[in-house]
C-alpha cells in the first residue's frame, strides 16, 4: 500500500475490542484526531494512551467538526445502517465494521447514498488485505492451482461468546468475503445450519454450503464454542491445493501441496510430494485496510474486494444463510440480487447476461456475468456457464453440461452431457461432439456415456468431431474437419480424420517451428509428460472477449 504523506483526518466511533486496535492503527498512521465513545473512563484512558488525542461523547459531536473527513464505525452491527446513514449525509467518506448492515434493505440505502453523495463506503473485510491472502490470490488466477473444484474454511475459537447476534454473523463475514474474493464471483446457493446451546435463538454453531459458478462448491464453519483456535481456509484446485493459516506462524501460513491421484491399472494411488511453504512479508493486515481507506479518501475510488457494494454482496449471502437457518430443516436456497429486486439469474451485483428472446434458458441453469446467448440456442437443466462466454446461434447446451470462462462457441454445436469445457475454449461452426461410443438407436446406451474434457485455451475448428471419451490437452489445436479419436497432447496441432499431430502451436495461436520457440511471441517449449511444457514468460491465454 502506497504511503500517503498528508493524511485526511478521521475519527474512530467505538473504542471496544476492535475499535481499540483500529484507533492504534490510524494513529500510528497520523490520521486520528478524534474518538468517540459514551464511557468517560474509556476516553480518558485512550487520551493517556495516545496525547493528542480528542474524545468526546457521540457521533453527532464529531460530525460537527469540518476537519474530519472520514469516520470509522466500531459499533455495534445494529447501529452500523442509523449511524453509516448518518454520517454520509454530513458529507463523511466510512469505513464500518463488519456486516455491513443487519438487513439488506438498509444495506442497499447505504450503498445508494454513498453513489449519491459521491461518498466512500468500505467495508472492514480486512483478509482481502492480508499478505497471504493477496499471494493466494495471484497464485488461483496464474493457473497453478488448476481448476479449483471445492474450498472449505473454519473459523473457531473459545470466547467472546455473545448473548445478542449469531455467530455466523459475526464470525462468517471475513470467510464469505474471503472465498468470493479469491473465486471471482457471488455463489449461487446456501444451504446453511446451526446450533443454539448458551442463549436460545442465538446459533454458536453454524455450518453453510455455498455453490458456485461452475459447480465449485464451498464449506463455511463458524463457533464460538471449540476447545481451540483456528482459521483456516483450503483451496482444491485438480493441479494443486493451497491451505491459508492464519493462526500459523508467517512461515507456515500459505503453504501449497502437490497432491495428485494417479491410477495404476484400475486401483487410484495418491501420490505425495513435499509441500511448498510460500514466502511472504510480514504486514498487519487492519494497518493495510486502514492505509487502503485513507488510500480512497484521496483517490475517490474504493478498493472492490472491500467496497460497499462489496459489502452488499456478502450481506445478500448473510441474509439467504439466516433464512436457512430459521427453518426447521436445512434447505438449499437461491440467492437474491443484492443491488435490485431479487432474481434467480443474476449472481454478480449490476453484471448479468444477456438472452436473445428467441433462446431457451431452463430454469435451474446458472449463467455467468458477462455472457451472451444469441438467437434460437437452448441451454438445459443443470448446465453452468461461466461467465464472459459468447454462445453463437442454434447451439444446445446440457443437460447438465459444464463451460468454462471465456468460451467462444460459434453456430450450430451441441454440447451434450458427458462434455466439459475448461476456460477460453473455441468451437468453431458445427463442431461435433459425441457422449456415446457406439450408438444404435434401437439401443438405449445413455448409461454408457463416456467423458470427454477439453482444457483450457483448446481451439476446435469448423466441422470437427471429437469422440467421446477422450481429453484435449490444454492450447492445443484441431484443425477444421479433423476426426479427433484419440486423447490429443497439450499445444498439438491435429488434422486430419484421423486426427494426427503435424505440429505443435503456441498460446498465442501460431505454429512453432522445430527448436519449440515462437516466432511470433517468444515463448519456448521443451516436451512433457502429456504434449508442451511452457518454459516461462507472459501468459498468452487469449484476451479477446468479442
Amino acid at each position: 500500500m502506497t504511503e500517503l504523506i498528508h493524511r485526511p483526518r478521521v475519527a474512530v466511533i467505538g473504542t471496544g475490542y476492535w475499535g481499540r486496535n483500529l484507533v492504534r492503527n490510524f494513529y500510528q498512521l497520523g490520521a486520528l484526531k478524534t474518538v468517540a465513545d459514551s464511557n468517560k473512563d474509556i476516553l480518558a484512558s485512550i487520551s493517556q494512551e495516545y496525547p493528542g488525542l480528542i474524545g468526546v461523547d457521540s457521533l453527532e459531536t464529531v460530525l460537527k467538526d469540518p476537519e474530519i473527513k472520514g469516520v470509522v464505525l466500531a459499533t455495534p452491527p445494529r447501529l452500523h445502517a442509523e449511524q453509516t446513514i448518518l454520517a454520509l449525509n454530513a458529507g463523511r467518506d466510512v469505513l464500518v465494521e463488519k456486516p455491513l448492515a443487519l438487513n439488506l434493505e438498509d444495506g442497499r440505502q447505504m450503498v445508494r447514498l454513498a453513489e449519491r453523495r459521491e461518498a466512500i463506503l468500505m467495508v472492514d473485510h480486512i483478509l482481502n488485505r492480508h499478505p497471504a491472502v493477496i499471494r493466494l490470490k495471484e497464485i488461483v488466477n496464474t493457473g497453478e492451482l488448476g481448476r479449483i473444484c471445492h474450498v472449505y474454511s473454519r473459523r473457531l475459537n473459545f470466547g467472546r461468546i455473545r448473548r445478542e447476534g449469531k455467530a455466523l454473523w459475526d464470525l462468517a463475514p471475513h470467510d464469505i468475503s474471503l472465498i468470493m474474493n479469491l473465486l471471482g464471483s457471488l455463489p449461487v446457493s446456501v444451504q446453511a445450519f446451526g446450533g443454539s446451546y448458551l442463549t436460545p435463538g442465538t446459533q454458536d454453531v453454524a455450518d453453510a454450503d455455498l455453490v458456485f459458478p461452475m459447480g465449485v462448491k464451498a464449506h463455511i464453519s463458524v463457533s464460538w464454542l471449540n476447545p481451540f483456535k483456528e482459521q483456516r481456509l483450503v483451496l482444491v484446485g485438480l493441479d494443486k491445493m493451497a491451505v491459508f493459516e492464519d493462526s500459523a506462524p508467517w512461515s507456515d501460513k500459505l503453504i501449497l501441496y502437490s497432491y495428485r491421484l494417479k491410477w495404476r491399472g484400475l486401483e487410484p494411488e495418491v501420490e505425495k510430494a513435499i509441500p511448498e511453504k510460500v514466502a511472504l512479508t510480514e504486514k498487519e493486515p487492519l494497518k493495510e485496510q486502514c492505509l487502503a481507506f485513507l488510500a480512497a479518501m484521496e483517490t475517490r475510488i474504493p478498493p472492490s474486494d472491500s467496497s460497499g457494494v462489496e459489502g452488499l454482496q456478502v450481506l445478500a449471502v448473510l441474509t439467504a444463510m439466516d433464512r436457512s437457518l430459521e427453518e426447521s430443516r436445512a434447505q438449499l436456497m437461491k440467492l437474491d440480487d443484492p443491488v435490485g429486486e431479487f432474481q434467480t439469474k443474476k449472481i454478480e451485483s449490476g453484471v448479468g447476461y444477456s438472452v436473445h428472446p428467441s433462446a431457451v434458458v431452463d430454469s435451474d441453469a446458472v449463467i455467468g456475468p458477462g455472457v451472451r446467448i444469441w438467437h434460437f440456442s437452448h441451454v438445459l437443466q443443470g448446465s453452468l456457464i461461466g461467465s464472459d462466454c459468447n454462445i453463437g446461434q442454434n447451439v444446445v447446451i446440457g443437460p447438465r453440461v459444464k463451460i468454462g470462462q471465456g468460451c467462444k462457441i460459434q453456430n450450430n454445436v451441441s454440447i451434450y452431457e458427458g462434455v466439459e469445457l475448461e476456460d477460453d475454449v473455441f468451437c468453431g461452426p458445427s463442431v461435433v461432439f459425441t457422449n456415446v461410443f457406439n450408438p444404435r438407436a434401437f439401443i438405449r446406451r445413455m448409461s454408457e456415456m463416456r467423458s470427454t474434457l477439453v482444457k483450457r485455451g483448446a481451439t476446435i475448428g469448423a466441422n470437427a468431431t471429437i469422440v467421446c471419451g477422450h481429453v484435449l490437452g490444454e492450447y492445443s489445436f484441431v484443425g477444421a474437419g479433423a476426426v479427433v479419436t484419440s486423447d490429443v497432447p497439450a499445444y498439438a496441432l491435429m488434422m486430419g480424420s484421423p486426427a494426427k499431430r503435424r505440429g505443435w502451436m503456441c498460446r498465442c495461436g501460431e505454429k512453432l517451428d522445430p527448436g519449440l520457440t515462437c516466432h511470433v511471441c517468444g515463448l519456448s517449449y521443451q516436451e512433457g509428460d502429456f504434449g508442451l511444457k511452457c518454459l516461462g514468460g507472459d501468459d498468452h491465454s487469449p484476451t479477446d472477449k468479442d
